[in-house]
């Protein structure tokens, strides 16, 4: 992968954003319908809280990915914006509310993620299990997509998830295995590969798994395509790659910037290796577009 910036070292400045990563302001009144809906349910984004570079897109859309669990993060991955903090106690209602907005906005498919609760016995799976089930009772029909934690690979929490049958199972890998010690706090490479593993295993009923990567880190191209490749050998169904972009100057600095054409390239090698589905671009993020993949027509072809 060819590198943009400087060598590493310490970077003060944040880089000039090349013109294939700049996005417009939204003009719809469909960004303002929809920052007013969450704030009257009082609800969280990752949209907002990890600082998306789409945000103004997919809310101009009448989309958002829901952030339930607060906004505290137990965690302090380089990369993430959330707030490391103490978390405050889970809010009993936010299931009820999150199925509200769900409905109101008329999502069709949605994506439900949260930060890491390590505070939590459960690290917030029964969060999950009952948000999943929630949106589900108030939209029949729904396609629900988590994005989850890895619980510390407690097989019980994994349980609690999978048990309220989504149809797309994501847990990220982030990056390769080499930066990964670098990169995310307490998370490692093989424990999130099992999770993804044990998630198609453990499931009442067939399921999508899904993962993805930022690049721009100081990966080499060679580990990327290992860790596609460990991805897969972990069952995993759908990738996403991902340029990374640094949310302060206090976080992982960009490396490099990759091109469009390297991601166009990825993405063949990605559906090469038989994922059924690759998103893969600058601005590709886990949840961007998720709709643009369909559990249902996909059993149904």
């Amino acid at each position: 992968m060819e590198t943009l910036l400087s060598p590493p070292g310490p970077i003060t400045v944040r880089p000039r954003l090349p013109a294939w990563l700049k996005v417009p302001l939204p003009t719809s009144s469909a960004f303002t319908k929809t920052r007013l809906l969450l704030t009257d349910l009082k609800l969280h984004t990752v949209c907002e809280s990890a600082k998306c570079p789409n945000h103004w897109e997919c809310w101009s859309r009448g989309t958002a990915t829901f952030m339930i669990a607060g906004d505290r993060c137990t965690r302090a991955c380089g990369f993430c914006a959330v707030d490391t903090a103490k978390p405050l106690a889970l809010e009993a209602d936010e299931p009820q509310r999150v199925a509200e907005a769900t409905r109101r906005m008329g999502l069709t498919h949605v994506v439900i993620t949260a930060v890491a609760r390590d505070d939590l016995a459960d690290g917030g799976a029964a969060h999950f299990q009952q948000t999943i089930e929630a949106v589900r009772r108030l939209n029949p029909g729904i396609a629900i997509e988590v994005l989850v934690p890895d619980f510390l690979d407690k097989d019980w929490a994994l349980d609690l998830v999978l048990a309220a049958q989504p149809e797309v199972f994501n847990h990220n890998l982030e990056t390769v295995r080499r930066l990964t010690p670098s990169v995310r706090h307490r998370a490692t490479y093989d424990r999130s590969l099992t999770v993804l593993r044990k998630a198609r295993e453990r499931a009442p009923r067939p399921l999508y798994t899904k993962s993805g990567l930022m690049l721009g880190l100081g990966e080499e191209r060679d580990e990327v395509l290992q860790a596609m490749q460990d991805l897969r050998t972990a069952g995993v169904d759908i990738l996403t790659l991902g340029q990374y972009l640094q949310p302060t100057l206090k976080h992982l600095p960009v490396r490099e910037f990759v091109s469009p054409e390297v991601f166009a390239d990825l993405q063949r090698i990605g559906e090469s290796l038989g994922f059924v589905h690759v998103a893969s671009g600058p601005l590709v993020r886990s949840s961007y577009h998720a709709d643009d993949f369909s559990p249902a027509a996909r059993r149904a072809d």
